[in-house]
């Protein structure tokens, strides 16, 4: 079991205020990162190998070196709050439990970058994580933390799944239609409001205060050799004891349901998917994965959110893609053809196979059109839902033509 350093208050009473948060060593990673350069606290991100952890695992460090040397106007930071993946759920603990880390973080974070405005992107959803955290920053404001140099903005999200795609949350953010930019420029050069800006995730960001208080080399060796600290699994699905665990970055899938209490229903796996719901699915042999960035790249699937959900034998995968195909048929902002005609199709496909009127030729094409659109749209989201719609059928294919009629 790993050491919890994200989830350490969580048991606390009053975590979320600021009082506890003080008693428990809050904000003296922040008095230790104003006595250091800009340059010093970002060399010390890159060193600890931290790497986001909202989705892109894309390491942290490098993403706020790209901020331009010579720019002399505003710098942003953007908290992506929105956790809109299906099957995640960790980023709500850490704005309703221990509010202050995300802002001594951001506050270190904007010593880095040096921003002087941060943004906060909070699902809309998310109303009792809205209030503990507003709370909060009116608590660090009264304590003097904030307004003496960076400013936060807290902004409520109307629930698009869309907007926790980095440039479609700046649009959003902007008072405009949540739909994605195309890349480049990328965020660190032309952001919101046209400006430089950094967007990080909750968890990434509230990992930041403790790699200042005990170290790089400490924060890297918690994780594997490409992924430094300890992340949070939201672990849900058939397993005895759902709910969120504090793991290294270094636990096996199969010794992280394990300590979810192991499979439940039948007792016996079907498939596991390992990072939210765009995520590739995993079937039952394929569980003796590193839960990191790369092992499960190198394992034909993803990291994402580190939302895992898995599937006891009596799940019926199609139904499974079928729930999976409708979300993304919804949430399409329909900016890009491929992404928003094909999402519509394959859910239509995926509803009358699962009703017994398909035919098997509707898999190919199913698999077709998935492998056609990938790669062509402005954002990633599409590339997303490919993933599913590709490995349920790839894996289980045998439970798709059990219920198709020719």
């Amino acid at each position: 079991m790993s050491e919890k350093i994200l989830s350490r208050n969580f048991g606390v009473k009053d975590s979320h205020t600021l009082k506890v948060y003080r008693e428990t060593g809050g904000y003296t990673a922040l008095a230790q990162a104003l006595g250091r350069e800009p340059a010093a606290i970002l060399d010390e991100v890159k060193k600890s190998n931290l790497r986001g952890l909202g989705g892109a695992g894309f390491p942290t460090g490098m993403k706020w070196s790209f901020i331009p040397k010579n720019h002399s106007g505003p710098v942003y930071l953007v908290i992506n709050a929105d956790e809109g993946e299906p099957g995640t759920f960790k980023d709500r603990y850490l704005l309703e439990r221990d509010p202050h880390a995300l802002i001594e973080g951001m506050i270190i974070a904007a010593r880095a970058i040096k921003s002087a405005l941060g943004f906060v992107y909070i699902r809309g959803e998310y109303v009792e994580p809205w209030r503990r955290f507003t709370a909060a920053v009116r608590e660090a404001y009264d304590a003097g933390y904030l307004g003496q140099g960076f400013d936060i903005v807290v902004h409520r999200g109307a629930g698009a799944y869309i907007c926790g795609e980095e440039t479609g949350l700046i649009s959003s953010l902007e008072g405009k239609k949540g739909w994605p930019k195309v890349k480049p420029p990328f965020p660190a050069i032309k952001g919101a409001f046209g400006q430089p800006t950094i967007v990080n995730n909750v968890e990434t960001i509230c990992c930041v205060p403790h790699i200042i208080n005990r170290g790089a080399a400490w924060f890297a060796g918690l994780g594997s050799k490409t992924q430094g600290g300890t992340r949070m699994y939201s672990v849900s699905g058939r397993v005895t004891t759902p709910g969120v665990y504090e793991e290294s970055c270094a636990i096996t899938l199969r010794e992280l349901i394990e300590r979810a209490g192991g499979v439940s229903g039948s007792g016996r796996l079907k498939a596991v998917v390992p990072g939210g719901s765009s995520a590739p699915i995993l079937a039952a042999h394929e569980i003796d994965v590193v839960m990191d960035v790369d092992g499960l790249r190198n394992a034909g699937t993803m990291a994402g959110s580190a939302g895992v959900i898995v599937f006891d034998d009596t799940v019926s995968i199609p139904e499974a893609l079928m729930v999976v195909a409708r979300f993304y048929a919804h949430e399409s902002c329909g900016q890009c053809t491929p992404c928003r005609e094909s999402t519509g199709w394959i859910y239509k496909m995926c509803h009358r196979i699962v009703e017994g009127k398909g035919r098997k030729d509707d898999l190919d094409t199913i698999l077709d059109v998935a492998k056609r659109g990938a790669g062509t749209t402005i954002c990633a989201f599409y590339d997303g839902a490919v993933g599913p719609y590709i490995s349920y059928i790839e894996k289980f294919r045998g439970e798709f033509e059990a219920l198709c009629q020719r």
